[in-house]
């Protein structure tokens, strides 16, 4: 990793270039939500708390790199970003979230069942956005079909998020891979992979998008320390533990202690108002001198040293340092940690 300001300076001068494509994804996802109320306004509202809008960036700016205008992409980052935008206001319902980005979220203020139509809305939105790709209609095609098959693989990691619990101990990190796969590492490839297909490059697209489906990867492990070891816009730490989400520092700690499992998993299936902020602040300290942060900064680690070193953008230099630049915005937020030691061995037999 560079230092800081030297990464920070080239991630601003990667983004700057696509600041005006950018803002006009920003319009057209807005002009998308359409008039017809109430949901309009439920949308606008959603969209306008913000986010760091990657999934965009990523389709613009591996657009560019990969040789296409940055003004075709705008539809197809309008796309990525307004199908990851219905998965968030269906989760936050599901997992009982009340703050995203530091305002109420939908159900709280519209009611469960608003929150379902607008995420329903939004859900379908993207297959109008990429009606509006400058492209053969072979390509819109695909990109459609591509929309489709992301969205059935983030719902069916989103299913698989809620058995976790009921996994078997010898597969709960391969099971907890296959969810976070499926619900995050999936919207990260989907821009690249579309990105490649408007520039033209069908034959290796799934190639060129498979380092940042494993940037998705990266980002779930992030967005789990960060939960208990830094600020995620959420109104408490700990969100993710009351709300008994099996995250990868559980899994972690488990393969470390397995005999903890009562307690972690007693911990977990409480319900969300009993859970004692006492009971968090013990789950947070235990992870951390147990070994599992220490163990899932390491996995991190590995993660990213695959993304960087992919061998297929090895060939595209262009791509390969937007994906290094990719891996230093998801660390960036849990620098601090980044060097955390792990455990010395793992004590479940399963991790041998």
């Amino acid at each position: 990793m560079d230092t800081a300001a030297s990464a920070k300076d080239r991630l601003d001068a990667l983004l700057a270039r696509d600041e005006d494509a950018l803002a006009r994804t920003e319009r057209l996802m807005e002009h998308m939500t359409g008039e017809r109320e109430p949901l309009a306004t439920v949308l606008r509202q959603h969209l306008r708390t913000g986010g760091k809008r990657i999934r965009a960036r990523l389709a613009i700016a591996a657009g560019r790199a990969l040789g296409a205008d940055p003004a075709r992409l705008i539809p197809w980052a309008a796309a990525c970003e307004m199908l990851h935008n219905a998965t968030l206001i269906h989760d936050d319902l599901q997992d009982g979230d009340t703050v995203r980005r530091g305002h109420p979220t939908i159900w709280v203020e519209y009611g469960a069942a608003q929150a379902i139509n607008a995420g329903d809305l939004m859900l379908m939105l993207p297959f109008l956005a990429t009606d509006q790709v400058d492209a053969p209609a072979r390509t819109r095609a695909a990109l459609s079909a591509l929309v489709a098959r992301s969205a059935c693989t983030t719902v069916h990691g989103q299913a698989m998020e809620l058995v976790l619990p009921d996994a078997a101990p010898e597969d709960l990190h391969g099971a907890y891979i296959r969810a976070i796969e499926g619900k995050t590492s999936a919207l990260f490839g989907l821009p690249v992979e579309g990105a490649a297909l408007v520039a033209g490059r069908d034959m290796d697209a799934v190639a060129i998008a498979t380092p940042f489906t494993r940037l998705g990867t990266l980002f779930q492990f992030q967005d789990d320390v960060l939960d208990l070891y830094g600020e995620k816009g959420r109104a408490e730490r700990g969100a993710d533990l009351k709300e008994g989400k099996v995250s990868s520092l559980v899994v972690h700690h488990l393969l470390h202690h397995p005999g903890d499992r009562e307690w972690l998993f007693d911990l977990l299936s409480a319900p969300r108002e009993e859970t004692a902020e006492d009971a968090v602040h013990d789950a947070i300290e235990r992870f951390r001198t147990g070994g599992a942060l220490g163990s899932v900064l390491k996995e991190m680690r590995a993660i990213a040293d695959a993304v960087t070193g992919d061998a297929t953008l090895a060939g595209m230099p262009d791509l390969q340092a937007m994906a290094t630049l990719f891996v230093e915005l998801v660390v960036q937020p849990i620098a601090h940690l980044w060097n955390e030691p792990a455990a010395p061995a793992l004590s479940h037999p399963a991790a041998n």
